[in-house]
């Protein structure tokens, strides 16, 4: 994110869409644009991008893009969904943008082909291969045969039990995320880079409230059980009407998030301008965030969809890492920083105790495998950009036994800044691997440890092999200048 101009928050832009005044330059108008008038408008002060067949202008959005111009310059003139994907697909640009809206793109008419020519020859090879590759990854969740669905139900009297066949190894209850609700069942099944769902509606006598689910693993055929109880002892013909998404296997990417309601349950000072929030799950839900992992909450701030990203943590750190703690599938908390001038943040903390907030299905690239290779795990974190380090640390301290050292670099302006330092400081006490650092930016004339910000003879000092052949993973985060610093 960048600073921007005073009079260009989120607030400043819902306010100028609301104002009625011409945003696309076109006076109301919707025009079908082709490739070639859209590469015209390429600079700033006259600025069009395609994302998903609709093109904006989006030269008035300029000075209020949290990320700067340069980065919505990138796709000037051309198809930014590509890039909108890589670095924001969570947003409701359609929401964000709906006052910018110039029109949908032409579609490119296909000239019929003359003969099979050397290019079509090409076309067909590749398309041949990539088959191959994707029938790999089907291999993963499915028989091979694939005009079979690949999930079966069985039911008695008050049980109804769905079988999803997976073919996964190390099935988990963190690769499986279950919606009962609004007389709809979405069981979503997360293999790599896919995912698999079964979506039925139209059913009324499920007994959502107890509602259970049971990850179990036959001797050669992995498989996921969701068993449910009914409402009442009838004999269904059907498990529901089959969903538009419903037994398919597709990229998580393409996929689009899937948001529930939970409620806000408590409200717990951290510092001075940080909050954790324990959100409760829906119980006809079953869904566990995996480590490394984040969801996106959504509200609806002045008639338009915001969305931001946070990492769950844990309700508090644990001293004792003998055994892996049991999971809460009830309960989900974040530790949120309030920003005095932050629109998202500001509304999140007027919430009331009670009311309902949209929290999606996670998302992250973050692999266990990654960590369990290593045998040093140095954790840069900046600010709230420690909320993800909770987990990581909660994971590798009780169960990468590999490990020898787990160091946390924790930047913050002042000594108030600093989440959990008392339990982070009993942790090293308490657990010989574990190392914290503390390093402020803005301290105080009493500040005995390290200050500066991030830079090479800074990490120099901390972010050093025991050994000289030892396996080191190095995670970061914090806002995006202090993540850009570090990788550098």
């Amino acid at each position: 994110q960048v600073p921007l101009k005073p009079g260009r928050s989120l607030m400043d832009w819902i306010r100028l869409t609301k104002s009625g005044k011409d945003l696309t330059g076109l006076k109301g108008r919707l025009s079908e644009v082709t490739e070639d008038e859209l590469a015209k408008h390429n600079k700033k002060e006259d600025c069009w991008i395609c994302i998903r067949g609709f093109v904006y202008n989006v030269t008035p959005y300029m000075e209020y893009h949290p990320g700067g111009e340069d980065e919505l310059m990138k796709a000037a003139g051309t198809d930014g969904t590509d890039l909108f994907d890589q670095v924001h697909r969570w947003v409701n640009y359609e929401s964000m943008l709906k006052e910018c809206l110039v029109g949908r793109m032409a579609v490119k008419p296909i000239a019929a082909p003359k003969g099979e020519s050397f290019k079509n020859k090409m076309i067909s090879i590749m398309l041949y291969f990539k088959s191959i590759v994707i029938l790999v990854v089907f291999s993963k969740l499915l028989p091979l045969n694939l005009s079979l669905k690949y999930y079966d139900w069985f039911q008695t009297d008050s049980l109804i039990t769905i079988v999803i066949y997976t073919k996964q190894k190390d099935m988990n209850a963190e690769l499986v995320i279950v919606d009962c609700e609004d007389k709809r069942l979405r069981a979503e099944i997360i293999v790599d880079d896919y995912s698999y769902l079964v979506e039925v509606g139209g059913y009324c006598n499920f007994a959502c409230e107890t509602f259970s689910l049971l990850v179990s693993i036959a001797e050669k055929v992995r498989k996921v059980e969701i068993i449910l109880k009914k409402k009442d002892k009838i004999h269904w013909k059907t498990l529901g009407q089959p969903l538009e998404s419903h037994n398919t296997f597709i990229k998580r990417m393409d996929r689009g998030l899937f948001y529930r309601k939970c409620k806000l349950v408590s409200k717990k000072e951290v510092t001075h301008d940080t909050k954790l929030f324990c959100l409760m799950l829906p119980k006809s839900t079953h869904l566990r965030v995996p480590t490394g992992q984040h969801v996106y909450l959504k509200q609806i701030i002045a008639g338009t969809e915001v969305v931001k990203p946070y990492t769950p943590v844990l309700p508090f750190l644990p001293l004792d890492f003998k055994e892996p703690s049991c999971p809460d599938d009830a309960h989900m908390y974040l530790m949120i920083k309030i920003y005095s001038c932050g629109l998202f943040t500001q509304a999140l903390d007027h919430l009331q105790i009670g009311d309902d907030i949209s929290v999606s299905s996670p998302e992250g690239n973050l692999k266990k495998s990654q960590i369990q290779t290593s045998e040093e795990l140095f954790l840069l974190a900046a600010g709230t950009g420690f909320t993800p380090m909770v987990k990581l640390l909660n994971f590798t301290l009780t169960e990468v036994s590999c490990l020898r050292t787990v160091k946390l670099i924790f930047f913050n302006k002042t000594e108030d800044d600093i989440l959990w330092r008392n339990q982070l400081e009993q942790l090293a006490l308490k657990d010989e691997r574990f190392e914290v650092q503390f390093i402020l930016s803005q301290p105080t004339k009493d500040w005995m440890g390290k200050q500066g910000k991030i830079s090479s003879s800074l990490l120099s000092e901390f972010v050093k092999r025991s050994r000289r052949d030892s396996k080191v993973l190095i995670c970061i985060c914090g806002p995006t200048p202090f993540t850009e610093q570090g990788v550098q």
